[in-house]
């Protein structure tokens, strides 16, 4: 009986262990909302009460901190709070740090602007590099300096 006892506990050990080791992104990583609504809480369970209310999908954050299924997160004001891994997606974003971010043809300071986002205008980012982005708002697509820009764009 001992045995048998001695064998389920190993095994809910091994069972516990390799659900836990599954691969951890290292922090701090880049995150989006996968809501439109979702809670910013004070502490890592629902228990503690909201301290922000965002009302914007795909609103980029910068996890830092990793904590079970919860995750301590950041947003383009320095606002830090918690928030439940379901509320979050990997989908790259950024949000318009400028006044005013033309969105151009192609990669170049003199390319056509094809649109004008605004300073807070959330968008899908497709790839970054020397400097500039591929930039989605709702279907709008064009090219971002990446400077212009906070979120997944490194």
């Amino acid at each position: 009986m001992k045995g048998l006892l001695g064998a389920g506990i190993l095994a809910a050990l091994c069972w516990a262990n390799g659900a836990s080791a599954a691969p951890a992104k290292q922090v701090p990583y880049w995150a989006s909302l996968t809501q439109q609504e979702a809670r910013m809480r004070v502490g890592p369970s629902l228990d503690y009460p909201s301290s922000w209310v965002y009302h914007r999908r795909d609103l980029p954050l910068k996890v830092v901190q990793v904590l079970g299924l919860w995750r301590k997160v950041e947003d383009s004001s320095g606002t830090q709070g918690w928030m439940h891994v379901r509320l979050l997606s990997d989908t790259p974003t950024a949000i318009v740090t400028a006044g005013i971010a033309p969105m151009r043809e192609s990669p170049r300071e003199d390319a056509r602007a094809v649109y004008r986002a605004q300073r807070g205008v959330v968008g899908r980012v497709a790839s970054c590099s020397k400097g500039w982005c591929g930039f989605d708002v709702s279907g709008q697509k064009g090219f971002v300096r990446a400077a212009d820009l906070w979120g997944a764009t490194q």
